[in-house]
């Protein structure tokens, strides 16, 4: 809208059949959403209204609450849904913090879908081949992006902790500081949004997919979490002495009782499974540990100020505000059941059955389809909403025929 609408205050509505908008374009059945498809009202959160630096012409970008008419959150907005979990803990005095890892591929146009992603051209006129994990060199000719990319986070206000060059080919990941949940959740899709719209403007394509490449580490967005005392700020997962609490495994055991159910919500698209089946440190499990990154729930090492969980299950494609509120609900649920998690693991371990996640779209959605939990915590009418949107992907998905198809079994007798 123009600036001078916006100024006014003037109020910005949306049919609220387009938060179920599938990633194709199409629309579930009305009754996934009302069958009067009515409005829903767009209120810019004051935080979070930024002029874009990568724009050449005097551009802003103002995060909105989805908000039925009647003043409430719209149970559709995934941003609602992670500011009603916060809500939940605030209710207990508690507040969660919680850090995005976001990894990330930087390749060259690719303007035929058929074809594979390449790396960009680099200094030296050759493509990465995958040999610069960690590598502080510079000949893959990304300076300039990068330098865009620092400085338009400067502008947005996104504060960084480290950038580095992951195991892929051409595959980068950024640690955000730790924060507000809802916070961390705005800045992880801003960082997203900037890095393609820079991307663009360099002659490049940044792709966020689970995994883009074949025989390549996937893209992951890790989530650190760990959860305060309002008013003290103590981090309750520790006590006096620095040791755990049964806090710490209560919401260990929550994780484990709904990484299964919410999969989906880790892992939405067809794609991200093709990272979880192949897992260069992407475990598609619900067992928890001390540093071993085979483990979803990954307890890194640290000091007991510092001690949290990581969840290592979503992916890149993940959306922020959905992913975040489906793992802190999970630890929310166990520290109010008090359920207690299963032994630790360490070293090479065969994941127990109870504890295997789904590992197709198809499956993951079946399992959120029969979940009393995921109801329960996120609403009826979302659950199935988002189930509906996300159906419409899969089939979508299985109305065409891959190349593997047609190169391998059509000369099988």
């Amino acid at each position: 809208m123009t600036a001078e609408g916006f100024l006014e205050g003037r109020r910005l509505q949306m049919a609220r059949g387009v938060l179920l908008q599938c990633i194709m374009g199409g629309y579930p059945p009305a009754r996934f959403y009302g069958s009067d498809d009515g409005d829903l009202a767009l209120v810019p959160d004051p935080a979070q209204i930024h002029r874009l630096p990568w724009s050449s012409q005097p551009r802003a970008l103002a995060i909105c609450d989805a908000d039925e008419l009647t003043g409430e959150s719209s149970p559709l907005s995934t941003r609602g849904q992670l500011k009603a979990v916060i809500v939940r803990y605030a209710a207990l005095g508690l507040a969660p913090v919680v850090a995005t890892e976001l990894e990330f591929f930087v390749f060259a146009p690719n303007p035929d879908p058929t074809q594979p992603f390449q790396p960009p051209l680099g200094l030296d006129g050759r493509r990465e081949d995958g040999h610069s994990a960690f590598s502080v060199s510079s000949n893959n000719g990304l300076r300039p992006f990068f330098n865009e990319v620092y400085e338009c986070m400067a502008a947005l206000g996104l504060p960084r902790d480290t950038f580095m060059h992951e195991m892929g080919v051409s595959q980068f990941e950024i640690n955000l500081l730790h924060g507000d949940p809802l916070l961390l959740a705005d800045q992880t899709l801003l960082f997203k949004h900037l890095l393609k719209e820079v991307a663009l403007k360099h002659g490049l394509t940044v792709v966020c997919m689970a995994k883009p490449l074949a025989h390549t580490p996937g893209s992951s967005m890790h989530i650190h979490q760990s959860i305060v005392e309002i008013g003290t700020g103590r981090n309750v997962f520790s006590d006096k002495a620095g040791e755990p609490t049964a806090t710490f495994r209560h919401f260990i055991g929550g994780q484990q009782a709904g990484l299964a159910d919410f999969t989906a919500l880790f892992a939405p698209n067809v794609n991200s499974y093709q990272r979880l089946c192949h897992p260069y440190a992407s475990p598609n499990n619900a067992c928890w540990s001390h540093d071993n990154r085979a483990a979803g729930l990954r307890i890194p090492a640290s000091s007991p100020v510092a001690r949290r969980v990581e969840n290592r299950l979503p992916g890149a494609d993940a959306n922020p505000y959905l992913a975040i509120a489906a793992s802190l609900a999970s630890g929310l649920y166990g520290i109010e059941n008090k359920l207690e998690p299963s032994e630790p693991i360490q070293g090479e371990f065969v994941v127990p059955d109870n504890l295997s996640l789904p590992c197709t779209l198809h499956a993951a959605l079946e399992r959120l389809k029969r979940s009393q939990l995921a109801k329960e915590l996120f609403g009826k009418e979302f659950i199935e909403g988002y189930i509906a949107s996300k159906t419409m992907e899969l089939t979508s998905f299985f109305d065409e025929i891959t190349p593997w198809e047609r190169r391998v079994l059509a000369a099988q007798a």
